[in-house]
């Protein structure tokens, strides 16, 4: 018989994909030895896979790294679209990047009507394509085999082409002297050519992302209009934002707490 430990570790795992057996004994405050061999039984009936020291439900090791990052932080990623898909109206223009983020903001824009949505990420084409009628414009290039994103000089050149109602991008890390950075330096050329191609401007990105730094700057403060977000922003980028009057805006279960920055 599973017991109230065992759900919460079946529960993690749902939420949060693979992990280590360090960590779950971290956040279940028990010993090592006691999350192993709470483990034991979820893998002896197959609920459970153990890989290098880690653990993740069946059915999900092994799938696609974006689908991974989806259930990572998923509730507050929810929160944080639902509260982006408030500022957009039906008919208007949307750019959005590849991002878990952004994706979640994609499934929010389903009960909005004749929306035009330009992308890289077939991820949010799909969602939005053929309902409503939207109209969908996806950039072409090579498609990354982890997100089924294009990225490259012909993917740029493609949006610069547009000139949209909002743009809305995710973020690798948030850092109160450099601004907004990523890892990757396709994904950050890409971003900061779409927050110039918005009337407005928008990052959408959970906070454990604040504090971090990345490889590669997107863009100072100062390109960015709404930062959204789910929990406040510390001292350093609370003052970073108000210095370049950007608006946080926390999002909340229910409603959203406005730090206006001005």
């Amino acid at each position: 018989m599973l017991s109230k430990r065992h759900t919460e570790i079946m529960r993690m795992l749902a939420d949060e994909g693979t992990l280590t057996i360090s960590e779950l004994a971290s956040r279940l405050g028990v010993s090592l030895e006691t999350v192993r061999r709470d483990v034991r039984p979820l893998t002896d009936n197959g609920a459970v896979l153990r890989i290098h020291g880690a653990v993740g439900l069946a059915g999900q090791v092994g799938e696609a790294p974006f689908q991974r990052r989806m259930r990572e932080n998923a509730g507050s990623k929810r929160r944080i679209a639902r509260e982006m898909a408030r500022f957009i109206q039906d008919g208007d223009s949307v750019m959005l990047d590849t991002g878990t983020t952004t994706s979640f903001v994609a499934r929010e824009l389903l009960g909005h009507r004749r929306l035009t949505v330009v992308t890289n990420s077939s991820d949010i084409a799909r969602t939005l394509a053929t309902v409503n009628g939207n109209k969908v414009y996806m950039a072409g290039g090579e498609l990354r085999s982890d997100s089924g994103a294009a990225f490259g000089v012909s993917a740029i050149e493609f949006i610069s082409k547009f000139s949209v109602t909002h743009s809305i991008i995710s973020a690798g890390a948030i850092d109160a002297a450099s601004g907004v950075m990523d890892h990757d330096l396709e994904e950050a050329e890409f971003a900061r050519m779409m927050l110039t191609r918005g009337e407005r401007s928008y990052v959408v990105t959970d906070h454990t992302k604040f504090g971090r730094r990345g490889l590669v700057l997107v863009t100072g403060f100062e390109a960015v209009g709404h930062l959204l977000t789910d929990e406040p922003a510390d001292e350093k980028i609370a003052a970073a934002l108000e210095a370049h009057d950007v608006r946080l805006i926390v999002a909340e279960a229910d409603t959203a707490a406005v730090q206006d920055a001005r």
